[in-house]
């Protein structure tokens, strides 16, 4: 150590396993807001509940902690061997092979580089409107033409109308469970759509908050890769996983789609820290359970709470959901903001809608006497 500044990696592997940098990292159920910012550092006029980017609060698994952590002495080399091992859990995950299988920074970047490969001038994007609007402006980059479609009073994909517009489409993305609105597209539907889109269209199935879903009428569409070689099915460690700001997803297509994205993809874009962390997630068999548990519980509390308030939402299969205000959304979101409470943007297709991340307990009883306030 040189003058107190530096720090050794053994060191910092030390202070990782003290209670208080631990609590820093993942935030517990029972730790109160105080607590909190107590071991954060921050003082009670800076604590903010941020429940605006669908982030899950509980953080990464405690495997994935201890693989970041045991894998500092790993920094100066490049992660293609990680890449290639999460490829391996994966492959033996899904029951496919390892060629239909492409890691990215975040899904994000799987949805940009489909953008790339799949739309340009003269081929179009068709998706829901609202939808995650990240791959709109990755297709408009690459001059080509956006059809929205309006999601069905139900808040399900209109599929019907997609398939009319995908006729010379180059893809078509379908994001279910849908953000902002936290609705499915019934598994049948998917299939029937499935079954008549071109070949040539490029269909593009975005599972996010798939681990959420408590509905007999939602499936992964994974297992239906085999049956179509036009499908992409895309999936995030930043969910359930807790690991939003480690960037790491990936994506399941036949190896002839894999290979057209990784052209469009940047060398060695995965880090070693968010490869490991991934891997551990994945062995880590009581995350995703504990996680949907969690949400769900502290879901029910919100519903219960919004309904005593008079207040209608759209039933949530994700970690987030859609509260209809019955008046303008953007002073609300102002308001609730000045009571450190940060929500969901406005959405155009939905102005009078705002959209809360499900936090912990501590963190929506916050949000519901603030809401109660602001909504007086």
């Amino acid at each position: 150590m040189k003058n107190g500044s530096q720090i050794s990696r053994r060191g910092f592997a030390k202070i990782l396993g003290t209670s208080a940098a631990f609590a820093a990292l993942r935030p517990s159920l029972s730790m109160s807001a105080p607590a909190l910012r107590l071991v954060s550092g921050a003082s009670p006029a800076a604590a903010v509940v941020r429940l605006s980017s669908n982030e899950n609060p509980y953080g990464p698994s405690l495997l994935a902690t201890k693989a970041m952590t045991d894998a500092f002495s790993l920094a100066w080399r490049y992660p293609d061997e990680h890449e290639q091992s999460l490829v391996d859990v994966l492959a033996k995950l899904h029951g496919i092979a390892h060629e239909q299988i492409l890691p990215g920074n975040g899904s994000g970047e799987i949805l940009k580089v489909a953008a790339a490969a799949f739309t340009a001038a003269g081929k179009k994007l068709v998706l829901a409107n609202p939808t995650f609007e990240a791959i709109l402006a990755h297709a408009r980059t690459a001059q080509a033409e956006v059809v929205n479609v309006d999601l069905t009073p139900h808040y399900a994909h209109d599929l019907p109308r997609m398939l009319a517009a995908a006729k010379d489409a180059g893809l078509v993305y379908i994001c279910n469970p849908n953000n902002p609105t936290a609705s499915i597209t019934p598994k049948d539907q998917i299939r029937a759509f499935l079954a008549k889109v071109p070949g040539q269209t490029i269909v593009l199935i975005d599972e996010a908050y798939h681990h959420y879903v408590e509905s007999n009428d939602y499936e992964s569409v994974i297992p239906l890769v085999k049956q179509y070689p036009n499908l992409i099915v895309a999936r995030t460690f930043s969910k359930v996983y807790g690991m939003a700001g480690l960037r790491c997803g990936y994506c399941v297509a036949r190896p002839e789609l894999i290979r057209r994205m990784r052209d469009q993809q940047t060398w060695d874009s995965l880090n070693i820290m968010a490869l490991v962390a991934a891997v551990a997630s994945l062995q880590d068999t009581e995350q995703v359970e504990q996680g949907r548990r969690r949400n769900s519980e502290v879901k029910k509390y919100v519903y219960s709470e919004l309904d005593r308030a008079g207040f209608k939402f759209i039933p949530s299969h994700a970690n987030f959901l859609m509260v209809d205000l019955r008046r303008e959304v953007r002073p609300i979101i102002a308001a609730m903001h000045d009571r450190n409470v940060q929500v969901g943007r406005v959405f155009t297709a939905l102005p009078n809608f705002m959209r809360v991340t499900i936090g912990t307990r501590p963190q929506m009883e916050t949000f519901v006497s603030a809401f109660r306030e602001v909504m007086a």
